[in-house]
């Protein structure tokens, strides 16, 4: 990723945030450059949700902070006008028609376009006289999707945008993002839990632990950088000499071991090579965290 402040959409030096006697965000530093689709993963209480916050001027921090070139400390409204965000869609109110939610977002965002915003719910079931208590939840994300997608910004943050959808929703709101919203101009911020699902969306990946960002790459360079490889049973001490990141397991006396930098000439006589999967990935560089 790029380091340099002026093109990112988002960068961070030194970013602090402590709650009592926790550290939400230590230190941490990551710039996001234009035309990304980012996923920050990591754990509960890591730190995700604090550093949305940040970038969305909804809590004091220390450090430095830019995004879209503005401290969202004390330049948050002008912010506001190119960022979108999706948090829990139990903000809506239960009494509301689509068509009034619609007319509330047209009053209040100069950059809503209510003619996409219908347009992109033409093919769902949502109808224009449907109360938000007669949807289901699948159906409450599409309008809020909807919503969100018809606001011209340069910036989308969404925050465990598919919790407790089922995964025809799930895998349906994302092919809309890549479909219908996201071009080189945007840039989409995502923290979820569900790491396969959006693996296939993204161009880069940040992994927070503690408070701090423990890795920070285009999902392009991580295949260069991470190998794993099926290490047969003649072969383990040999394997583990040249010190994997992690070790697993597998039936038939198989044993899988993650490599960070290794050579592939070193690890071309242990066993068959292969790319890792981020959720490996994610639970390699997590372990300890859990414990």
């Amino acid at each position: 990723m790029s380091t340099s402040t002026d093109t990112s959409v988002i960068a961070a030096r030194g970013l602090r945030k402590a709650y009592k006697n926790t550290l939400a965000l230590d230190g941490a530093d990551f710039s996001i450059p234009a035309g990304r689709i980012v996923g920050l993963i990591g754990p509960n209480g890591a730190g995700k949700t604090t550093a949305l916050k940040a970038i969305l001027g909804l809590t004091q921090f220390e450090g430095d902070l830019r995004v879209l070139g503005k401290d969202p400390r004390s330049q948050r409204d002008a912010l506001m006008q190119d960022v979108s965000f999706i948090a829990d869609v139990a903000v809506l109110p239960r009494w509301i028609t689509v068509t009034q939610v619609i007319e509330f977002v047209a009053g209040v965002h100069p950059r809503f376009n209510p003619a996409r915003c219908h347009a992109l719910l033409q093919g769902t079931q949502l109808k224009p006289k449907m109360r938000v208590r007669e949807m289901s939840k699948g159906m409450i994300v599409q309008l809020h999707l909807a919503l969100v997608m018809a606001i011209d910004a340069r910036l989308l943050v969404l925050d465990e945008p598919t919790l407790g959808l089922d995964i025809l929703y799930r895998k349906q709101f994302y092919q809309r993002l890549l479909e219908d919203y996201f071009d080189e101009e945007k840039t989409i911020l995502i923290t979820t839990h569900q790491v396969e699902e959006i693996e296939h969306i993204l161009t880069d990946v940040m992994f927070i632990q503690q408070g701090k960002v423990v890795l920070n790459a285009s999902m392009d360079t991580l295949g260069e950088r991470y190998v794993e490889v099926l290490v047969n049973a003649d072969r383990l001490d040999a394997a583990r000499a040249l010190k994997p990141i992690d070790e697993r397991a597998l039936p038939f006396g198989k044993t899988v071991m993650l490599y960070d930098g290794a050579s592939p000439d070193q690890l071309s006589g242990l066993g068959e090579t292969r790319t890792p999967g981020l959720a490996d990935l994610f639970v390699a560089t997590m372990k300890g965290t859990y414990a």
